[in-house]
């Protein structure tokens, strides 16, 4: 049954006056929240299309698109084909749509002439692909081989000693070494475009941890341009200083007179040719990121020249023109330099027992971390590599293991080529382009260059590049320890072990340095997270948080298990029917105040609702139709926040589609546990057959499949959480439910819009019952359930109308009104049946009616509804135990039971609960 054959022709009645119940229209408020919804695109119409294209039409294009002259074997390969459908082929627009390549889709398999393109031919790429060597091994020597090395290296093995010195360059060249690996695992899992980490982590641990790292790596490079400005300034100052303008001569070093006088760079030569430095080089990168790689390894010549100039100066020292403080490789300049020499020093690193600044291990640590980064150079640079599945591995193992080895060497020569006091006095050896973020670059680098010490810089980029690091090693550990069927990368040499020791490393030498500057990092990675998933554009990149989230649902699910849940760790799962009983604007898919009666069902937003709708009809007719259906019904559940999802079923009628659903839906304890539904107000107006049967059908297969059941009447009442009450939540327990109205209670007080509300339980006695023993038994079970109502005990003589005056007219008229419908149908009953020859039959079986029992059960509603007006006609909400549909009672006589109980009553939540508890008094 469609939502517009629910109406029919019956609008009008809906406009007259005197009527409780109204039509879901477009100028409702509730509608209106919604009007910004966008429940669909251009692909959705592209469906809906494709839905209206019957099977014949389908295949007869499919066939249009294979010619008779496209294969080798003519008409007879195409007719051996047939049976699989041409549109499933693999072919080869297939295989490279897979790999997300572009391609020319040809109008036939023909081809052209030898001058005429080929339809195959992939577009040519003017763009020159690099290799292993230059665009992944040379890249990264250039950026490990930083100005560490050359202006400060000698300074730390003089400061730490030999010793300390292969301990720091372990540590340090351990993590990069580990971080290498499993960047070169997950370099191998897959293409790679360009991005360098923001893309390796964004896809593994999701875009807001990509966006957040990789924005924190981008300041790293940032802060780590002004370390290589500064450290490019004080080199030149070192070599030439007459050139500097101010001008620091260190005649004492730890408080005697030095041999000679130590020149020093001034820190303001070093922030005004610092910035002068970095203005420069912002004018050159505006030129072309492209150029500046191109010509990027010619610069690695004069690097790799100086680094053979040293090396031949250490086998070379001493044996002509030594200098002072040079003592040549020597056993003893190694002995005496073995250990620490940890002490004060001034800003420019030169020994002053008055100095500011105390040394020892884990502070150069954070001096010396940069001079190992850069192994993501070639990664940055995955868009123009050839092969970037074995480029990235080979290239970035073998630069790090050769700068490693390079600083282990250098150690040693350096320990043992001069004195100590050498060491710590002579801290140096010998396309489109994104213009607006290389500006901020630019100002950001100017920034740190006003600082003009490089040592106090040095450690901010070694936390953000840590910071890095540590988002790499997490991302290949989750993704080894999870295992999914696409990983599978083609580097082999990982586990999830050595990926963890690499996380953890970072962390550890982060803590090392300094935990205040550990803690700005980590808070400021996390400002970015929360912004970027509040306001970025939420996208799925199959990151490995959803395969983890995966894995948890199983275990979690096979550790509950097919037992009961205990009452302690029960959760309503609601089961939120979406019939609406009445017909709704096109654009809306529910009810607009479905899915805030089911978040107030959960306590602070956390549970899930599971909201289905039934299309009628052939699943094979419809399954485009549904697919459609329930992309819009997951975007209201979306758009109003509520945590749920959203499932459509198709059935050759509704009953058998809610049934279905009763049984199979969810899995495990996981199934849902209650069945929400709107009382249909309008069915009187309607076919007195279809909706009556339909809904009490409902109910009696909650019953059967032992589900709770909601009832909800009054819906397009419901408040939303910005709709404050303040009246009363009144509850009439007649039944032993569980505890499921009490509970439902306490979680409508969760709410905002109930939180100012209070709970009035009516309990309801015979009069000669002790009315006092049963308030004071209640009062105690819901102090022992922790919860804070007011006990209300109603005697009542009997059920008999008769035996109680006083009612309301209004009351009366309608259960006058109601004693007439029934005799009326019950007498077309006995004529349809004496007409028939057989006995009463409703609903297509055959029923016994005791009028007596009919007339007593009008009765008990219309007692119980007096007694709700009575007490709670003010009330915010009322709830009311559900009565079960009598056994072979039409269900027509049962919805007009059910009327009786819901007159003039705005907003009543009507519960049945199952066979279980869902509240316990114990710890």
């Amino acid at each position: 049954m469609e939502n517009e054959d629910v109406e029919g022709g019956m609008e009008d009645e809906f406009r007259s006056p005197g009527r409780k119940y109204r039509p879901v229209v477009a100028h409702d408020r509730a509608v209106l929240e919604m009007s910004s919804m966008d429940h669909g695109s251009s692909s959705n119409a592209d469906a809906s299309r494709m839905a209206k294209v019957g099977p014949r039409e389908h295949s007869n294009a499919n066939q249009a698109a294979v010619p008779a002259n496209g294969n080798v074997n003519g008409s007879e390969s195409q007719h051996k084909l047939e049976l699989f459908g041409f549109d499933s082929l693999v072919n080869i627009l297939g295989l490279k749509s897979m790999t997300a390549e572009q391609v020319v889709a040809p109008s036939s398999l023909s081809t052209e002439g030898d001058d005429g393109p080929h339809p195959y031919e992939r577009p040519r790429v003017e763009e020159i692909k690099l290799g292993t060597m230059m665009g992944v091994f040379i890249p990264c020597l250039q950026s490990i081989l930083g100005i560490i090395y050359y202006i400060r290296f000698t300074w730390i093995v003089g400061m730490a000693g030999i010793g300390e010195s292969l301990m720091l360059v372990t540590l340090c060249g351990l993590c990069t070494f580990l971080t290498s690996i499993s960047l070169s695992a997950i370099a191998t899992n897959g293409a790679m475009k360009g991005g360098g980490p923001y893309y390796l982590i964004g896809r593994a641990l999701g875009p807001e941890v990509g966006v957040s790292i990789g924005l924190c790596f981008f300041l790293g490079n940032a802060v780590a341009g002004a370390l290589y400005v500064l450290g490019a300034v004080e080199t030149f100052l070192k070599a030439v200083p007459a050139a500097g303008i101010f001008r620091e001569t260190i005649t004492h070093i730890n408080g005697t007179r030095a041999v000679e006088p130590i020149e020093s760079p001034s820190s303001h030569d070093l922030q005004i040719y610092g910035i002068v430095v970095t203005i420069v080089l912002c004018f050159i990168v505006f030129g072309g990121v492209k150029m500046i790689n191109r010509v990027a390894p010619a610069f690695l010549i004069p690097v790799l020249f100086s680094l053979v100039c040293i090396f031949i100066g250490v086998l070379l020292a001493r044996k002509d023109h030594p200098a002072t403080g040079i003592t040549g490789l020597s056993l003893k300049s190694f002995q005496d330099n073995w250990g620490p020499a940890y002490q004060l020093t001034n800003n420019a690193g030169i020994p002053d027992p008055k100095g500011e600044i105390y040394w020892n291990f884990n502070a150069l640590v954070g001096l010396f971390f940069p001079a190992v980064t850069g192994i993501m150079a070639g990664s940055n640079r995955s868009a123009s590599l050839k092969d970037t599945q074995r480029s990235i591995p080979v290239g970035t193992l073998a630069a790090t293991l050769t700068t490693s080895a390079m600083y282990v060497i250098s150690v040693v020569f350096f320990g043992a080529v001069a004195t100590r006091d050498k060491l710590l006095t002579d801290r140096v050896a010998d396309g489109h382009e994104p213009h607006i973020a290389t500006l901020f670059t630019s100002f950001i680098c100017i920034g740190c260059v006003v600082i003009g010490n490089l040592d106090l810089i040095t450690p901010t980029v070694t936390m953000f590049f840590l910071l890095c690091y540590a988002g790499v090693n997490l991302s290949c550990f989750l993704l080894d320890l999870l295992d999914a069927p696409s990983w599978r990368p083609r580097w082999k040499f990982h586990h999830w072990s050595l990926s963890l020791l690499g996380a953890l490393l970072c962390i550890v030498i982060m803590f090392l340095i300094s935990w205040s500057f550990t803690v700005v990092s980590l808070a400021l990675a996390s400002l970015i997270y929360y912004y970027v998933s509040i306001k970025g554009k939420a996208g799925d990149w199959g990151d490995g948080f959803k395969s983890a989230y995966f894995q948890l649902a199983l275990r979690s699910l096979r550790s509950l298990g097919a037992n009961q849940v205990h009452p302690k760790n029960w959760y309503p799962i609601p089961l939120v029917f979406c019939r609406p009983w009445g017909k709704l604007p096109e654009n809306v898919p529910c009810h607009p105040k479905l899915a805030d009666f089911a978040n107030c069902m959960k306590k602070k937003g956390r549970g899930m609702s599971i909201f289905v709708s039934i299309l009628d009809g052939d699943y094979h007719e419809h399954a485009e139709a549904a697919k459609l259906a329930c992309k819009q019904l997951s975007t209201y559940i979306d758009y109003k926040s509520c945590e749920g999802v959203a499932e459509i079923v198709v059935a050759p009628s509704m009953s058998e589609g809610f049934r279905g659903i009763v049984q199979t839906m969810g899995l495990g304890n996981l199934k849902p546990n209650i069945v929400v539904i709107r009382y249909p107000e309008i069915w009187r107006r309607e076919n007195l057959t279809e909706i009556p049967v339909t809904f009490v059908g409902i109910i009696n297969d909650c019953i059967v499949a032992n589900k709770a059941v909601v009832i909800v009447k009054g819906l397009d009442e419901w408040p939303n959480m910005y709709q404050k009450q303040y009246g009363t939540i009144d509850l009439y327990w007649i039944v032993r439910d569980g505890g499921l109205m009490l509970l439902l209670s306490q979680l409508l007080l969760t709410k905002e819009s109930f939180e100012s509300c209070k709970i009035q339980v009516f309990c309801i006695a015979e009069e000669d019952s002790d009315a006092e023993e049963l308030k004071a038994d209640v009062k105690k079970f819901l102090y022992d359930l922790r919860m804070q109502a007011e006990v209300i005990v109603i005697s009542m003589k009997s059920w008999d109308l008769q035996a109680e005056g006083g009612q309301p007219d209004e009351s009366l008229e309608a259960f006058t009104a109601a004693q007439r419908r029934i005799g009326s149908y019950l007498g077309e009953m006995k004529s349809r049946a004496q007409e028939l020859g057989t006995s009463l039959m409703a609903d297509g079986k055959p029923v016994i009616v005791n009028e007596q029992q009919v007339e007593k059960f009008l009765y008990t509603t219309l007692k119980l509804n007096s007694t709700i007006l009575r007490h709670s006609r003010m009330a915010s909400v009322v709830l009311v135990s559900l009565p079960p549909p009598p056994v072979n009672h039409p269900a027509y006589f049962y919805m007009e039971y059910m009327d009786l109980l819901v007159q003039n009553v705005p907003r009543l939540l009507i519960v049945r609960g199952y066979r279980r508890d869902v509240v316990t008094l114990f710890t």
